[in-house]
């Protein structure tokens, strides 16, 4: 053997036609991919963006990520259009990979186009995704048919058209890579640190930070994830390989995204983030499967409850019959390196966990793990469960014989075709006037803002009285006045200042210079007696504001955020600029130590997986 080894190898003539075949056969799968996610997106061409419940909260977030990169600031913190034109810390505290990605977008394509290419984009790495996974245990074929289930899954259309929870929609690309790495077996028969780090280490810690970078609910799903699979899978293989690369990466992945995570949990104090969670919509007490609720303010609330409802008993069931019918026709998934036959336990666990999550029974284990009340609706969970069910779905309709493949195939593009259908019918949500991307960016704008989100107001706030149509600064002799009045067309509507109402005694205009810009403010006016500046920009502690270069330190509070800042008699140079806190330097420190740090395991990896085994 080891003659036949180190002796020359005979010059080998292949075939140019058939290395062109080969290569082709390599990029089909891909292909096809690409092209079901554009017929799931052609709805979106057709009819025009889909104005889900989130559409535009992110089109507004990705704006203000363009006004910022407009004045040179790389990673905003603070967006200037919501609670009209106040501002808010959103950047603070939602993850940036999405929103950044968005901005991009939009930088590339007309605006009207952006959420469109971002979909696609999302719907196209969730089916690559998926048949990455898929591809440990199935041929080229039947991979590629599991990764367009997955992104022809109701849930990844629900979650794309009637949702347009953009952050959310990476779900489909993160989990299943991370199943990927943690669930990945090189070398079974090899010592414990080579199995255990066998090239696999460094992408996972990605996966999970980027899940992280994506969204707070799927980065809390994307940990406990790994913790549970790595541990089944431990206990399955009889071997602590899948454990030591799930901590070391879990440790390198957190690290990675700490830029987001450590000043976001560390000044969550400063902002009334119990909204996220105690809110009787976001409350995940008020959305198991099937709830229905007395108080007419949840009414919408339980239709979408309903249809989410219906979406997770029908993915889980067709997971489960999946795993049944594998099972009586002795196809389970098998490892193809290893022909290990226990690759699909891990995988078929998925769905059976999440579904035990989704009713009452699960309520002590979402109050005793940590952040689980932070993803709001138990049926998110169903991220997770998206390439388990497409994976076993396809393995258990996947014929042996190769006539019946074609009629299987074709069976298949039937069902997908169908999904797109309930999508552009269903779940499409026509945009009102006023939500269009046009009208939405003649809002933007005109200066006139948009509605801030409750959870980033400052504590013993009220948002929902900061009046619309404010000046940049308004001179009051009482803190505490109360500007606008309230809408006789809408008295739900925040209220309306106009310049003849009595509140004001004078108005200024913020500088528009070199030096200003969505982190910046500049007031120059000439006071007429002591009294207060309210300026249209909401309270948080790292605005550093100075009247004429003396630091302001404390600030009287008003009941809707606003900062109030007390002048003298005379001219007044007011400033008030973003400033770095120590948790957003310590967040970027680890960041880059952990990136060090991830790029040397990475090389050892790459080392030790071109060492030959002995």
């Amino acid at each position: 053997m080891s003659d036949r080894i180190n002796s020359p190898r005979a010059p080998q003539h292949r075939d140019p036609n058939q290395q062109s075949r080969v290569r082709w056969s390599r990029l089909a799968g891909p292909a096809f991919i690409l092209l079901a996610a554009a017929i799931a997106t052609a709805p979106q061409l057709i009819r025009g963006n889909s104005c889900g419940h989130d559409f535009n909260v992110h089109l507004v977030s990705w704006l203000d990520c363009v006004n910022a990169w407009h004045h040179g600031i790389l990673y905003p913190h603070w967006a200037p259009s919501p609670n009209y034109g106040a501002g808010e810390p959103r950047f603070v505290f939602y993850p940036p990979l999405t929103w950044m990605l968005g901005a991009a977008l939009g930088l590339i394509f007309p605006w009207w186009f952006a959420p469109v290419a971002f979909t696609f984009l999302c719907l196209a790495a969730t089916g690559l995704a998926t048949r990455a996974l898929a591809l440990e245990a199935l041929d080229d074929v039947p991979a590629t048919l599991a990764g367009c289930a997955a992104l022809f899954s109701c849930f990844t259309l629900f979650t794309a058209y009637e949702r347009s929870a953009f952050p959310e929609f990476t779900g489909g690309v993160w989990l299943p890579l991370l199943l990927l790495f943690v669930l990945r077996d090189r070398y079974p028969s090899a010592p414990l640190m080579r199995r255990a780090f066998d090239g696999s280490t460094a992408p996972l810690a990605v996966m999970l930070a980027c899940a992280w970078l994506s969204n707070l609910p799927l980065g809390v799903i994307a940990g406990y994830l790994l913790i549970a699979v790595a541990l089944l899978a431990a206990t399955v293989n009889r071997s602590w390989a899948p454990v030591l690369r799930a901590a070391l990466a879990t440790a390198l992945g957190l690290g990675l995204a700490s830029i987001y995570w450590l000043p976001a949990a560390l000044e969550r104090r400063w902002v009334d983030i119990r909204q996220a969670t105690e809110d009787p919509g976001y409350n995940f007490e008020n959305n198991w499967l099937f709830s229905h609720h007395a108080d007419p303010a949840l009414a919408f609330h339980d239709v979408v409850l309903h249809t989410a409802s219906v979406i997770s008993v029908s993915m889980i069931a067709m997971a489960i019959a999946g795993i049944v019918i594998c099972w009586r026709r002795g196809t389970l998934p098998v490892q193809q390196n290893t022909g290990s036959g226990r690759w699909w336990i891990p995988l078929a666990a998925i769905p059976v966990v999440v579904l035990f999550l989704l009713f009452p029974i699960s309520r002590p284990v979402w109050h005793l793990l940590p952040e689980m009340p932070f993803l709001q609706y138990p049926w998110r969970w169903l991220e997770a469960v998206e390439a388990p069910m497409a994976i076993f779905l396809i393995a258990a309709v996947w014929p042996v014989g190769h006539r019946v493949r074609i009629a299987v195939i074709t069976a298949c593009a039937a069902c997908f075709l169908a999904s797109t259908w309930i999508a552009a019918t269903s779940f499409f949500q026509v945009c009102y006037p006023e939500d269009t991307v046009a009208s939405t960016l003649a809002s933007y704008q005109s200066g006139a803002g948009f509605e801030g989100m409750f959870e980033y107001a400052p504590p013993n706030s009220d948002l929902t009285v900061i009046a619309r149509g404010l000046p940049d600064a308004c001179f009051v002799g009482n803190p505490l006045a109360v500007l606008g009045k309230p809408d006789p067309d809408d008295p739900d509507a925040n209220p309306i200042w106009a310049p003849e109402q009595p509140g004001c005694l004078a108005t200024f205009t913020a500088a528009h210079d070199a030096g200003t810009g969505p982190e910046n403010r500049r007031i120059h006016a000439s006071i007429a007696q002591p009294g207060y500046l309210v300026l249209r920009l909401l309270s948080y502690p790292s605005w550093s504001v100075r009247v004429n270069g003396q630091l302001i330190q404390h600030l009287p509070q008003r009941d809707d955020g606003l900062i109030a800042v007390p002048v003298s008699q005379g001219q007044v140079d007011l400033t008030a600029d973003w400033t770095i806190s120590p948790d957003f330097i310590a967040g970027r420190w680890l960041c880059g130590l952990s990136s060090l740090s991830l790029a040397f395991l990475y090389y050892l990896e790459l080392r030790r997986k071109g060492t030959r085994l002995t």
